[in-house]
């Protein structure tokens, strides 16, 4: 397991759990304890999480996993995922993009496959996307959250507001029939609402941890969203409970 991962699992973990002891985390790793010690101090030193005493804690962050923590994890399922969603997308179209790990292995693709216009709060996804000539980029501004890479708030909302695009893709934290799409931050909920208003239609795509999960703020009910795209992990009971709800699902 790379170290960015297992750092993802401790982090995801601790999250769910609350507080976690080295012990559970060294056979949840098949690590030793050694290197369990290690991996909280250096997340620790980073304020993701509070060392305690035989383990760690939720920290003062929040339960939020950053987005260089989740990189590496599941990546077979994002780019499967992501396959699936760019076979969406007709040649030239306007493409909204916010962030998150699936939605930048959809933009890896659109961007190798030819001409597009792409519009992102995502400023890696705009690293990446400026330095292909035949890309059209457009990124809106906003406040950077350190922990998505994101440009939200009422910046964002206004530029939106004047934008039309063919096809968004929502990276969520969270998407189930009771409580539609959800993320962690207030702020960045309103931004992805107003990617969701500016486009014709609104893909979510989520790996199947996200499936049947809410989280604090609520972005939009299922009834915004055209689609769901996810893994084949995802619960089947949840995927159509959230089919009954008229949401297509496609199984990557």
């Amino acid at each position: 397991m790379l170290r960015s991962e297992r750092h993802a699992r401790i982090l995801e973990h601790v999250s769910a759990r609350g507080s976690v002891g080295v012990r559970e985390l060294s056979g949840l790793l098949d690590v030793s304890g050694a290197t369990v010690r290690r991996d909280l101090e250096h997340l620790s030193g980073q304020h993701l999480l509070r060392r305690t005493r035989g383990g760690a804690e939720v920290g003062t962050v929040g339960l939020e996993v950053p987005l260089q923590h989740r990189a590496e994890r599941l990546l077979p399922e994002k780019r499967a995922i992501a396959r699936a969603a760019a076979a969406l997308v007709p040649q030239g179209a306007v493409v909204g993009m916010n962030g998150g790990t699936t939605v930048t292995e959809i933009a890896r693709l659109l961007a190798a496959r030819g001409p597009f216009t792409a519009v992102t709060n995502a400023v890696n996804i705009a690293a990446e996307l400026v330095l292909h000539r035949h890309v059209t980029l457009v990124v809106v501004g906003g406040d950077a959250r350190n922990a998505s890479y994101e440009l939200v708030g009422p910046i964002a909302e206004r530029t939106l507001a004047g934008v039309h695009t063919d096809i968004t893709f929502l990276g969520v934290d969270g998407v189930g029939a009771a409580h539609g799409c959800t993320t962690y931050d207030q702020l960045e909920a309103a931004t992805d609402r107003a990617f969701a208003g500016a486009s014709a239609r609104t893909v979510v795509v989520a790996d199947h941890t996200k499936v049947g999960r809410a989280t604090f703020a609520k972005i939009c009910p299922l009834t915004d969203i055209a689609l769901l795209v996810t893994d084949t992990d995802a619960p089947a009971a949840e995927l159509e409970r959230i089919s009954a709800a008229g949401v297509r699902t496609v199984v990557a």
